[in-house]
Protein backbone atom coordinates (compact mmCIF):
# COMPACT_ATOMS: atom_id res chain seq x y z
CA UNK A 1 0.00 0.00 0.00
CA UNK A 2 1.63 3.63 -0.85
CA UNK A 3 1.11 6.74 0.82
CA UNK A 4 -1.85 8.14 -0.97
CA UNK A 5 -3.66 4.78 -0.56
CA UNK A 6 -2.97 4.86 3.32
CA UNK A 7 -3.82 8.20 3.71
CA UNK A 8 -6.93 7.29 2.14
CA UNK A 9 -7.46 4.00 3.67
CA UNK A 10 -7.58 5.46 7.38
CA UNK A 11 -9.75 8.32 6.37
CA UNK A 12 -12.52 5.80 5.28
CA UNK A 13 -11.83 3.65 8.50
CA UNK A 14 -12.20 6.48 10.68
CA UNK A 15 -15.59 7.33 9.09
CA UNK A 16 -16.51 3.88 9.07
CA UNK A 17 -15.66 3.41 12.53
CA UNK A 18 -17.75 6.66 13.69
CA UNK A 19 -20.81 4.86 11.49
CA UNK A 20 -20.54 1.22 13.35
CA UNK A 21 -20.24 2.75 16.83
CA UNK A 22 -23.42 5.10 16.45
CA UNK A 23 -25.99 2.06 14.30
CA UNK A 24 -25.68 -0.09 17.57
CA UNK A 25 -25.41 2.79 19.91
CA UNK A 26 -28.70 4.42 18.73
CA UNK A 27 -30.35 1.37 18.60
CA UNK A 28 -29.67 1.08 21.90
CA UNK A 29 -31.56 4.58 22.80
CA UNK A 30 -34.64 3.08 21.00
CA UNK A 31 -34.79 -0.36 22.13
CA UNK A 32 -33.18 -0.54 25.56
CA UNK A 33 -33.42 3.16 27.03
CA UNK A 34 -30.13 3.35 27.12
CA UNK A 35 -28.11 4.86 28.84
CA UNK A 36 -30.76 6.44 31.29
CA UNK A 37 -32.34 3.02 32.01
CA UNK A 38 -28.73 2.45 34.20
CA UNK A 39 -30.18 4.67 36.81
CA UNK A 40 -33.16 2.67 36.99
CA UNK A 41 -33.74 -0.23 39.80
CA UNK A 42 -31.71 -3.71 39.22
CA UNK A 43 -34.68 -5.69 39.14
CA UNK A 44 -36.50 -3.30 35.97
CA UNK A 45 -33.03 -3.14 34.41
CA UNK A 46 -33.02 -6.65 33.90
CA UNK A 47 -36.36 -7.23 33.27
CA UNK A 48 -36.14 -5.21 30.30
CA UNK A 49 -33.05 -6.97 29.33
CA UNK A 50 -34.78 -9.90 29.17
CA UNK A 51 -37.61 -8.98 27.23
CA UNK A 52 -35.09 -7.83 24.88
CA UNK A 53 -34.22 -11.05 23.65
CA UNK A 54 -31.56 -12.29 21.52
CA UNK A 55 -32.09 -9.17 19.35
CA UNK A 56 -30.47 -7.20 22.26
CA UNK A 57 -27.67 -9.02 23.45
CA UNK A 58 -26.72 -8.97 19.41
CA UNK A 59 -26.87 -4.77 19.74
CA UNK A 60 -24.67 -5.17 22.78
CA UNK A 61 -22.32 -7.45 20.32
CA UNK A 62 -21.86 -5.60 17.73
CA UNK A 63 -21.85 -2.44 19.89
CA UNK A 64 -18.36 -3.99 21.63
CA UNK A 65 -16.89 -5.00 18.25
CA UNK A 66 -17.65 -1.75 17.28
CA UNK A 67 -14.85 -0.55 19.86
CA UNK A 68 -12.54 -2.84 18.45
CA UNK A 69 -12.11 -0.57 15.75
CA UNK A 70 -10.12 1.58 17.49
CA UNK A 71 -7.23 -0.77 17.58
CA UNK A 72 -6.62 -0.38 14.05
CA UNK A 73 -7.40 2.68 13.50
CA UNK A 74 -5.11 4.16 16.32
CA UNK A 75 -2.38 2.24 14.67
CA UNK A 76 -3.42 3.28 10.98
CA UNK A 77 -3.17 7.05 11.77
CA UNK A 78 0.47 6.24 13.58
CA UNK A 79 1.03 5.59 10.23
CA UNK A 80 -0.58 8.29 8.65
CA UNK A 81 0.63 11.25 11.31
CA UNK A 82 4.09 9.98 12.92
CA UNK A 83 7.22 12.26 11.93
CA UNK A 84 10.34 12.68 13.98
CA UNK A 85 8.85 15.99 15.91
CA UNK A 86 6.02 13.48 17.20
CA UNK A 87 8.28 10.88 19.34
CA UNK A 88 5.31 10.93 21.93
CA UNK A 89 3.05 9.39 19.28
CA UNK A 90 3.82 5.77 20.00
CA UNK A 91 3.02 6.02 23.87
CA UNK A 92 -0.66 7.67 22.48
CA UNK A 93 -1.09 4.85 19.83
CA UNK A 94 -0.73 2.66 22.44
CA UNK A 95 -3.07 4.23 24.37
CA UNK A 96 -5.94 4.07 22.02
CA UNK A 97 -5.57 0.31 20.90
CA UNK A 98 -5.77 -0.16 24.93
CA UNK A 99 -8.59 1.86 25.16
CA UNK A 100 -10.86 0.22 22.51
CA UNK A 101 -9.51 -3.04 24.51
CA UNK A 102 -10.59 -2.25 27.42
CA UNK A 103 -14.22 -0.51 26.27
CA UNK A 104 -15.17 -3.34 24.33
CA UNK A 105 -14.41 -5.90 27.52
CA UNK A 106 -16.75 -2.94 29.55
CA UNK A 107 -19.55 -4.21 26.95
CA UNK A 108 -19.03 -7.18 26.10
CA UNK A 109 -20.06 -7.96 30.47
CA UNK A 110 -23.76 -7.36 28.10
CA UNK A 111 -23.46 -9.88 26.02
CA UNK A 112 -22.28 -12.71 28.47
CA UNK A 113 -22.51 -12.19 32.11
CA UNK A 114 -25.95 -9.58 32.41
CA UNK A 115 -28.06 -12.27 29.81
CA UNK A 116 -27.24 -15.33 32.50
CA UNK A 117 -28.48 -12.77 35.24
CA UNK A 118 -31.56 -11.69 33.62
CA UNK A 119 -32.66 -15.24 33.03
CA UNK A 120 -31.98 -15.65 36.82
CA UNK A 121 -34.19 -12.22 38.29
CA UNK A 122 -36.96 -12.99 35.66
CA UNK A 123 -37.42 -16.71 36.08
CA UNK A 124 -40.57 -17.27 38.33
CA UNK A 125 -38.82 -20.01 39.77
CA UNK A 126 -35.88 -18.33 41.21
CA UNK A 127 -36.53 -17.55 44.96
CA UNK A 128 -36.27 -14.33 46.62
CA UNK A 129 -32.55 -15.15 48.43
CA UNK A 130 -31.24 -15.74 44.73
CA UNK A 131 -33.20 -12.78 43.36
CA UNK A 132 -31.38 -10.53 45.92
CA UNK A 133 -27.40 -11.94 45.47
CA UNK A 134 -28.00 -11.50 41.61
CA UNK A 135 -28.91 -7.94 42.46
CA UNK A 136 -25.82 -7.52 44.10
CA UNK A 137 -24.00 -9.97 41.24
CA UNK A 138 -25.37 -7.13 38.64
CA UNK A 139 -24.50 -4.33 41.03
CA UNK A 140 -20.47 -5.66 41.13
CA UNK A 141 -20.20 -6.35 37.50
CA UNK A 142 -21.37 -3.28 36.38
CA UNK A 143 -19.64 -1.35 38.84
CA UNK A 144 -16.14 -3.24 38.05
CA UNK A 145 -16.52 -4.44 34.40
CA UNK A 146 -18.27 -0.84 33.39
CA UNK A 147 -17.35 1.95 35.62
CA UNK A 148 -13.70 0.76 36.20
CA UNK A 149 -12.79 -1.11 33.07
CA UNK A 150 -14.70 0.15 30.31
CA UNK A 151 -15.71 3.80 31.41
CA UNK A 152 -12.90 4.90 33.86
CA UNK A 153 -9.81 3.12 32.50
CA UNK A 154 -10.96 3.00 29.10
CA UNK A 155 -12.04 6.73 28.51
CA UNK A 156 -8.86 7.84 30.02
CA UNK A 157 -6.82 6.04 28.07
CA UNK A 158 -8.63 7.85 24.95
CA UNK A 159 -8.11 10.97 26.16
CA UNK A 160 -4.39 10.26 26.38
CA UNK A 161 -4.54 9.10 22.80
CA UNK A 162 -7.04 11.73 21.68
CA UNK A 163 -3.89 14.44 23.27
CA UNK A 164 -1.23 12.69 21.29
CA UNK A 165 -2.83 12.41 18.29
CA UNK A 166 -4.04 15.83 18.37
CA UNK A 167 -0.72 17.51 19.24
CA UNK A 168 0.60 15.29 16.08
CA UNK A 169 -1.88 16.81 14.01
CA UNK A 170 -1.20 20.06 14.69
CA UNK A 171 2.24 19.47 13.27
CA UNK A 172 1.23 17.42 10.31
CA UNK A 173 1.02 18.93 6.81
CA UNK A 174 -1.96 16.94 6.03
CA UNK A 175 -4.00 18.80 8.48
CA UNK A 176 -5.26 22.42 9.36
CA UNK A 177 -4.07 23.13 12.86
CA UNK A 178 -7.55 23.65 13.93
CA UNK A 179 -8.80 20.23 13.14
CA UNK A 180 -5.70 18.94 15.98
CA UNK A 181 -6.95 21.89 18.54
CA UNK A 182 -10.53 20.49 18.04
CA UNK A 183 -9.39 17.06 19.36
CA UNK A 184 -7.70 18.82 22.56
CA UNK A 185 -10.63 20.54 23.53
CA UNK A 186 -12.76 17.74 24.02
CA UNK A 187 -10.08 16.13 26.37
CA UNK A 188 -10.72 18.60 29.64
CA UNK A 189 -15.18 17.38 29.00
CA UNK A 190 -14.23 13.88 29.09
CA UNK A 191 -11.76 14.26 31.58
CA UNK A 192 -14.45 16.36 33.99
CA UNK A 193 -17.04 13.47 32.71
CA UNK A 194 -15.05 11.44 34.86
CA UNK A 195 -16.83 12.94 38.61
CA UNK A 196 -20.05 10.79 37.40
CA UNK A 197 -17.36 7.72 37.88
CA UNK A 198 -15.94 8.82 41.28
CA UNK A 199 -19.69 9.93 42.47
CA UNK A 200 -20.63 6.36 42.65
CA UNK A 201 -18.40 5.62 45.55
CA UNK A 202 -18.27 9.40 46.67
CA UNK A 203 -21.52 10.53 46.95
CA UNK A 204 -20.71 14.16 48.20
CA UNK A 205 -18.66 14.28 44.88
CA UNK A 206 -19.81 17.21 42.44
CA UNK A 207 -20.51 15.93 39.21
CA UNK A 208 -20.20 17.38 36.00
CA UNK A 209 -21.98 15.62 33.63
CA UNK A 210 -19.62 16.90 30.18
CA UNK A 211 -19.25 13.32 28.90
CA UNK A 212 -21.68 13.10 26.96
CA UNK A 213 -21.18 16.67 25.25
CA UNK A 214 -17.38 15.35 25.18
CA UNK A 215 -17.70 12.50 23.25
CA UNK A 216 -20.52 13.89 20.71
CA UNK A 217 -17.63 16.84 19.96
CA UNK A 218 -15.03 13.56 19.87
CA UNK A 219 -17.04 11.97 17.48
CA UNK A 220 -16.98 14.74 14.75
CA UNK A 221 -13.48 15.45 15.49
CA UNK A 222 -12.79 12.12 14.70
CA UNK A 223 -14.84 12.78 11.14
CA UNK A 224 -13.15 15.63 10.09
CA UNK A 225 -10.25 13.86 10.64
CA UNK A 226 -11.24 11.00 8.03
CA UNK A 227 -12.67 13.64 6.05
CA UNK A 228 -9.70 15.92 6.02
CA UNK A 229 -7.47 12.25 5.26
CA UNK A 230 -9.84 11.36 2.09
CA UNK A 231 -10.24 15.06 1.20
CA UNK A 232 -6.21 16.12 1.03
CA UNK A 233 -4.14 16.62 -2.01
CA UNK A 234 -2.18 14.08 -3.60
CA UNK A 235 0.15 17.41 -4.05
CA UNK A 236 0.73 17.76 -0.20
CA UNK A 237 1.84 13.80 0.39
CA UNK A 238 4.48 14.56 -2.75
CA UNK A 239 5.97 17.59 -0.56
CA UNK A 240 6.16 15.50 2.96
CA UNK A 241 9.66 15.14 3.09
CA UNK A 242 9.05 12.43 6.04
CA UNK A 243 6.50 10.74 4.30
CA UNK A 244 7.25 9.94 0.53
CA UNK A 245 5.06 8.49 -1.90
Amino acid sequence: MNRLQLVRTTGSFLIGLVVMSNIPYLRLIQTFGYDDILREPVDYVLAQFQAGGTALILTWFVFGLAALLLIPASLLLHQVVDRPSTPYLGAATTMGALSGLLQAIGLMRWVFVVPVLAELQTNPATDEATRAAVGVAYRVVHQYGGVIIGEQLGQLLLVGWTVGLGLAIIHSPLFKPWIGWWGLLTAPLLLLGQSELLATVIPNLPVIESTPMGFILWEVWLLLVGLSLLRVPSKRLVTDPFHPL
